[in-house]
């Protein structure tokens, strides 16, 4: 009898990420062909492909699973106990290190959300739905308890989101690095835009 256990699918496509992203982190997007992906991993091209159909197949992979990270730690602070105003700037906060420190560390990595940009747009969109509908979720809240004035909640999610698009966009937060204090920043600004929302004792 036969003992030995089959890798299931869905482990050696987890497998082929993980190496892919490797690869492209150490010698770029460009640099890495599915056949150095294969040779990585000790299979032949052929079995990549039976996977993904192509070398940007595996970056939309990569992106769907670095937004759904993303978007787990973005959920738990949404839920969290602390106060409305404190949730949407440690959301912020937490956006915005995520960034710096899974996707703009150098200059391959930013190559990667580039192409995971053109290639991956479904996926980019279905996320920022998401960060608008746990900005909603925070603001709903704040308006429930009274510490924010009875706005709508989706629109200024919706407003809120497109005020502080530079501290949560990947490009903009690498173009934006090396010359500012990003999370000063980010920190003065969501507080001058809760401003606008908080009563006025």
């Amino acid at each position: 009898m036969n003992t030995q256990l089959k890798t299931r699918p869905e482990d050696t496509r987890a497998r082929i990420i993980e190496t892919a992203d490797a690869l492209f982190r150490r010698i770029g997007f460009a640099k890495t062909a599915v056949a150095d992906i294969a040779s990585e991993l000790r299979m032949s091209p052929a079995n990549v492909y039976r996977f993904f159909s192509s070398k940007a197949a595996i970056v939309d992979a990569i992106c769907k699973r670095c937004l759904s990270d993303l978007e787990e730690k973005a959920w738990a602070v949404a839920r969290s106990r602390a106060s409305a105003s404190v949730r949407l700037e440690k959301l912020v906060l937490t956006i915005l290190a995520y960034h710096k420190e899974n996707l703009i560390t150098e200059q391959r990595v930013n190559d990667i959300v580039l192409v995971a940009m053109e290639h991956s747009w479904d996926a980019i969109i279905a996320h920022e739905d998401s960060i608008r509908s746990i900005m909603e979720l925070i603001v709903r809240d704040g308006v429930s308890t009274g510490e924010f004035e009875p706005v709508d909640p989706a629109e200024t999610a919706t407003l809120l989101k497109q005020a502080i698009i530079r501290y949560c966009h990947p490009v903009l937060v690498a173009d934006c690095l090396k010359n500012h204090d990003l999370e000063a920043e980010a920190r003065a600004s969501v507080r001058f835009l809760l401003r606008a929302i908080t009563p006025r004792r």
